[in-house]
């Protein structure tokens, strides 16, 4: 039993540490939300202007960091990539802190969002590669965990210096500097991944990190099992696009579509916004944005500790009906011009839902459907799906209350809803439970 403890408490801890590049994403992406309105009016910037740039800019890095941050995820490892990632986040906040215009300003964000797309590909991939397979789920899962977490901080810290002077924006976004130092440090303390040292052909580091993780099991005989897998594709030139990964790289695409077809990212960046046209003040709507940030906590917590229990599949069925229900009631409050709290409650249960559904699940579930090898290619294709959606999606924002109305965007997204209900029962197959080798062979057709 000690032992059994020792060992699941190295791998939490490490897990920990990695997932913390999650608050730095959590943080990085709602902390504009409190300088959102205060940019716009500084610098004169119109709807499109403000929404497509400044706004967006962040989230175009996050693309490209999607894109191609399989790369030196895969050539480097995970643990230097996550290193790398500290550094953008600490350049970014910096940066973009001290700048006087809104273009400088649009580059740093960048930078910050290089890391963030980077570290939704390194991030679970590292965690999924040391987990064992029954407690997958809540390990991966501790990245979104702090994700939700970061929003939070973020919310808070927002409204505490909303209030210090003209320039509270610059500690607005500044103040991610010091978490993110810390972050970089404490990566530096982890192992490397040791499925990625046995792709590189490093067997005796791999062997050591494992008898970490295992150190009452035979580790030649998993190193064995690991590497028989490996010596499937190893001399081959396989891509995530080839025939026979066509499934895997369909579930990859189509939770990363739903998860930003339901309007997440857009309500994060402009929940203040959302509040004030629903009829609150600037001050109530900050305040209500926290509400919004710990009903992201305690419920991310109850799909953190369900996950490895109900599974994936049953806490998406969960998370879908209550979007539909949630999303509908607030395009109803806009429709019929409903005013005060019932919007935020609305909203809190949209929250809610998506916590203990898509929140929970998808970075677990994309880490596990591609097998070693292509495990950072399906991570990057997954993520860059779920943030070139996540940059074009809020930048419309803006533009779209202002001509269609709130009521009809958030419409659309219940009906969006739906067709994830249909994607989760006809298409999703569950996960927990099942290594990493059983699962290849589940889904990917030889």
């Amino acid at each position: 039993m000690l032992n059994q403890f020792g060992k699941m408490n190295k791998v939490f801890l490490w897990s920990i540490v990695v997932a913390l590049a999650g608050f730095l994403f959590g943080f990085d992406t709602v902390v504009i939300s409190g300088a959102d309105k205060k940019l716009q009016i500084l610098w004169g910037s119109s709807d499109v202007f403000h929404g497509s740039i400044v706004m967006a800019m962040a989230l175009w890095g996050t693309v490209i960091g999607a894109i191609f941050g399989g790369i030196p995820t895969n050539k480097f490892g995970r643990k230097n990539t996550l290193i790398i990632i500290g550094v953008l986040y600490t350049f970014s906040a910096i940066g973009s802190a001290l700048v006087n215009d809104p273009y400088t300003f649009a580059f740093f964000r960048f930078i910050g969002g290089l890391g963030v797309g980077a570290s939704t590909i390194a991030a679970p991939a590292y965690v999924s590669e040391i987990a064992p397979a029954k407690d997958r789920g809540r390990l991966v899962a501790l990245y979104q965990f702090n994700i939700v977490f970061g929003i939070l901080i973020a919310f808070l810290s927002n409204y505490l210096l909303n209030n210090i002077g003209e320039n509270a924006w610059r500690w607005m976004i500044g103040v991610e500097a010091i978490p993110a130092v810390i972050y970089t440090l404490l990566i530096l303390r982890v192992p490397m991944s040791p499925r990625w040292l046995l792709l590189k052909g490093r067997k005796k580091e791999a062997k050591n990190v494992l008898n970490l993780i295992y150190p009452n099991q035979d580790v030649d005989a998993l190193i064995s099992e690991i590497e028989k897998g490996h010596k499937t594709h190893i001399h081959s030139k396989e891509t995530i696009f080839m025939k026979k990964y066509h499934f895997p790289l369909m579930l990859a695409f189509l939770i990363a579509f739903f998860n930003q077809l339901s309007g997440i990212n857009a309500f994060l960046y402009y929940a203040p916004r959302i509040f004030e046209e629903a009829g609150l003040g600037e001050r109530t709507a900050l305040l209500s944005s926290i509400g919004i940030g710990i009903t992201n906590l305690v419920f991310t917590i109850i799909g953190v500790a369900l996950i490895d229990k109900l599974g994936r599949k049953r806490l998406m069925y969960f998370g879908s009906v209550g979007y539909i229900i949630s999303l509908s009631l607030v395009a109803m409050a806009f429709f019929m011009n409903w005013t005060g709290l019932a919007v935020p409650i609305f909203l809190f249960i949209f929250i809610a839902s998506h916590a203990i559904g898509q929140g929970a699940v998808i970075w677990v579930f994309i880490s596990e459907i591609f097998p070693d090898h292509l495990r950072a290619s399906g991570q990057s294709f997954g993520s860059s799906t779920h943030w070139v959606l996540a940059a074009i999606i809020p930048s419309t924002i803006p533009f779209l209350f202002a001509t269609i109305g709130a009521g009809i965007v958030f419409a659309f997204f219940a009906l969006m809803m739906v067709f994830q209900l249909l994607f989760v029962f006809f298409l999703m197959p569950e996960t927990k439970g099942i290594t990493l080798e059983e699962l290849e062979k589940k889904l990917i057709k030889k």
